[in-house]
């Protein structure tokens, strides 16, 4: 039984040395854990502790309520062929693939990295800095632990609901053209809900598409479509956690509880190579601080000055009609027969883009006012750092 633990170990032991059982203050395990990975975890502990003979009731327990749990099939296996000869590795049969081996490998440590080191509970991700009135949930995802994780608007300040394991791009995250196998990392929205009779057994339990290519997808011509967060085939429980052509793929049970926090055209899904985390005290800075730059350029559009108004716009600001100096004459023109304006923006929601640059994705609904137009439109923003400023480097409607 040494044998079998120290196989599991070779599979397994980053995941045990550097992210230990997470106990709640009573003492118990987190609740918060997927049932899934719970049950996972316990197994695995079982046999850290040679208590194989519980194990194995576990893990068939395990099987009981999901059949088609490839992994936990492999860890049963494991644990009835350790009665009968040593084991050398995690998987041990010389009749499975290699590849598929691998792949199940990477499924344990994503799993058990994810149950064993949960983020803090007085931390959150540092993208979701506003969301608006009517967006009740935001979905973020990281690619990297192959995790997805649900936050509840609680008056504007994002709560943990519960976090689920995910598959995405075989060539991994940052996708840029059509078929490259890649998640998109950016900030999008759910803009359907595909039921499960309008699709292939491949989706599994359905499907909800998200908008890539987002309009500064477009600005740096990248391309592609078809990007789903979507269940799986009726005889598979979980993929691996790089198997997709660039969709967020969940168990068809995780799939059918995350539809109950979707709404079509208003939830955010916030896709990350790695989630940045933040204490509520730096978030509630960080917020603070972008507000009062969005408050800024208002009020200097309502002022008529021009060249304030202008300040707020990046030299490389680009649109759907034109760059910069067309944006700077087109305003000119316009201001030139206003005597006064009036903007009120509602519905904002404020989310950091995740990536290399210091970018933020603004939206709102604007009730704009003059001596000659009136009109209420539902417009987007993308904010750029530049030399210490935030500029906007993108406008249109949303």
């Amino acid at each position: 039984m040494l044998r079998l633990k120290a196989a599991l170990h070779r599979g397994l032991a980053l995941v045990f040395v550097c992210f230990p059982l997470v106990v709640s203050a009573s003492g118990g395990l987190r609740a918060s854990a997927a049932d899934a990975d719970m049950a996972l975890g316990e197994v695995i502990r079982d046999i850290e502790h040679r208590r194989t003979d519980d194990a194995l009731k576990k893990v068939d327990a395990l099987l009981l309520r999901y059949p088609n749990f490839r992994l936990a099939h492999l860890i049963r296996g494991d644990l009835l062929l350790a009665r009968t000869r040593p084991l050398s590795a995690f998987g041990d049969s010389p009749e499975a693939p290699a590849e598929k081996l691998a792949d199940l490998r990477e499924e344990a440590i994503a799993r058990l990295k994810a149950y064993r080191n949960r983020p803090p509970s007085n931390y959150v991700p540092r993208y979701l800095l506003q969301m608006e009135p009517d967006q009740k949930f935001a979905i973020v995802v990281d690619t990297q632990r192959s995790r997805l994780y649900i936050y509840q608007n609680d008056n504007g300040r994002p709560r943990f609901v519960a976090d689920y394991y995910i598959a995405h791009g075989k060539l991994g995250a940052e996708k840029t053209r059509e078929g490259d196998k890649r998640t998109p990392v950016g900030v999008y929205h759910v803009t359907a809900n595909l039921p499960r009779q309008k699709l292939s057994d491949f989706y599994g339990s359905g499907a909800f598409p998200i908008n890539y290519p987002n309009e500064w997808d477009r600005q740096q011509g990248r391309n592609g479509h078809g990007i789903w967060l979507h269940g799986t085939p009726s005889d598979t429980y979980s993929r691996p956690p790089r198997a997709s052509d660039g969709c967020v793929v969940l168990t068809n049970q995780d799939l059918d509880t995350l539809s109950g926090y979707l709404q079509v055209g208003l939830t955010p899904v916030i896709i990350s190579n790695t989630i940045e985390w933040l204490s509520l005290d730096d978030w509630a800075s960080e917020r603070t601080a972008l507000n009062r730059e969005i408050e800024a350029w208002r009020k200097d559009w309502e002022s008529r000055d021009v060249d304030r108004y202008l300040a707020h716009y990046s030299r490389s600001f680009r649109n759907n009609e034109g760059d910069y100096g067309q944006w700077a004459q087109q305003k000119r023109l316009v201001a030139a027969g206003k005597s006064w304006v009036k903007v009120d923006l509602s519905k904002l929601s404020v989310f950091r883009n995740p990536g290399k640059q210091d970018m933020i994705v603004v939206t709102f609904e604007q009730d704009y006012r003059s001596n000659n137009l009136s009109n209420v439109l539902k417009k987007r923003q993308y904010w750029v750092k530049e030399g210490g400023r935030w500029k906007i480097i993108y406008e249109g409607f949303a």
